[in-house]
């Protein structure tokens, strides 16, 4: 196995962050608080430092490093469903649109949640409706997105959850 550093401190910060934050406000905080508003800002601020780290960040966090393919996308179901084993070092297709899509989804929350919380939105239905739904799909994608890493560990060899939580992957030669 050849070990590689892959994912910097600001990136693992970040990813343990909206897990602990995101998971207190959908199953911990009380919905009607204000510490479930602001722990909701919180999440939003580090998407967004994040956003801004996937432009200037290290090599693995950059959004170059993994931009949305389609036909990686497919690729990389074809080598599920074949049983090849390419292992990536930083996202692979299937997890770089994940990632757009948490992040993108964490933001449509955040977002939705503050609007509930203006004037010009007092008494209007559709904010809270698209809070609710949005909170819904992070939730799905969430359970996805952990499936997603256990399967791709248990398939490629890698230990994905720890490269999360030590920095490194281990890969297979070649």
């Amino acid at each position: 196995m050849n070990r590689i550093q892959v994912w910097d401190p600001a990136v693992r910060v970040f990813h343990w962050s909206v897990v602990l934050a995101f998971a207190a406000n959908a199953l911990v905080i009380d919905d009607d608080s204000k510490l479930h508003q602001w722990v909701g800002y919180f999440v939003v601020g580090l998407v967004l430092l994040r956003i801004l780290w996937g432009f200037v960040g290290s090599r693995y966090a950059r959004f170059a490093s993994f931009p949305p393919s389609v036909s990686g996308a497919r690729q990389q179901a074809a080598d599920m469903l074949s049983g090849r084993r390419d292992a990536h070092a930083g996202h692979t297709p299937l997890g770089a649109l994940m990632i757009y899509n948490l992040l993108l989804a964490l933001l449509v929350v955040g977002v939705s949640g503050w609007l509930m919380t203006t004037d010009a939105f007092w008494g209007v239905e559709w904010p809270e409706e698209l809070h609710e739904i949005a909170v819904s799909w992070t939730e799905i994608s969430v359970l996805v997105h952990i499936l997603a890493v256990l399967y791709e560990s248990h398939r490629t060899g890698v230990n994905l959850p720890g490269a999360m939580v030590r920095g490194y992957k281990d890969m297979p030669p070649g």
